[in-house]
């Protein structure tokens, strides 16, 4: 594994208790940076804290937060900057993958979409660059997924939400750039996670795990899923002094699934 030191920095993870915004956590970690992970549950939130804390590596704190309630979102933030003085890493992971055909998809749904993976993201960013700005030094990665740059059928709202994050991120990288802070997006393709989990479960198929994402991995010119820890290495260099020119990117992880780069 490539050493990649982040003593001194204290990253903010959303969606942080399971899945892909664990494993970056956990990497940070690792890496030496203080985390604070964020997630509605809080018994999983405390199962993810205590695995992370058996692996050593920075400290950590665990905040219990929905991100769409912006008060809860505004003490959280203010909580990890009291536990650790400044936030330096912050990377917005929480989402879901809502899809639906637009003759069924409600008003409500799609703006609660947009809540979650857009709105929320856009606050967490105002919190956290005035201090970024003061230090002129920051990282910000916003996970989104390669629907948002190749959209299929049915893919409504969540390729609405995601393609809008990656506007985002194109836009601050530029507006935020003279201030040396870093804004990049990492894009999600078919990578073992909660969601694959869940689809099995719900799938009532006499057969194995690995049976059951054989087919989903043949679709993969890799020929097989992604490892949320390959996606966690990935995010872990963006942040990182070996990316340091690195700003605006819109990098796929996904086995090269997606058409467009």
């Amino acid at each position: 594994m490539v050493q990649i030191d982040l003593s001194g920095k204290t990253a903010l993870v959303t969606g942080a208790s399971m899945g892909l915004g664990l494993a970056m956590a956990r990497r940070f970690a690792a890496s030496g940076a203080n985390v604070a992970i964020l997630a509605r549950g809080a018994e999983a939130l405390e199962e993810a804290r205590h695995a992370i804390e058996a692996e050593g590596g920075g400290a950590v704190e665990a905040i219990a937060c929905d991100v769409t309630d912006r008060q809860a979102l505004d003490a959280a933030f203010a909580r990890a900057e009291a536990r650790f003085g400044q936030v330096d890493i912050l990377v917005n992971n929480a989402g879901s993958s809502l899809r639906k055909p637009i003759d069924e998809i409600t008003h409500d749904e799609i703006l609660a979409d947009f809540d979650l993976k857009l709105m929320a993201a856009i606050r967490l960013i105002q919190l956290a660059v005035p201090g970024m700005k003061a230090r002129r030094d920051g990282r910000i990665i916003n996970v989104s997924a390669v629907v948002g740059k190749a959209p299929g059928g049915g893919a409504v709202p969540t390729a609405l939400s995601r393609a809008a994050g990656l506007s985002l991120t194109r836009t601050l990288s530029q507006e935020l750039a003279p201030w040396n802070i870093r804004v990049n997006a990492l894009c999600v393709g078919k990578i073992k996670s909660g969601q694959w989990e869940r689809r099995y479960a719900a799938s009532g198929k006499g057969q194995s795990y690995e049976e059951f994402l054989r087919p989903v991995a043949e679709t993969v010119p890799m020929g097989r899923l992604g490892e949320a820890e390959e996606f966690a290495n990935a995010a872990c260099f963006l942040v990182s002094d070996a990316a340091s020119y690195i700003t605006g990117a819109a990098l796929n992880v996904d086995g090269g699934l997606s058409p467009v780069a």
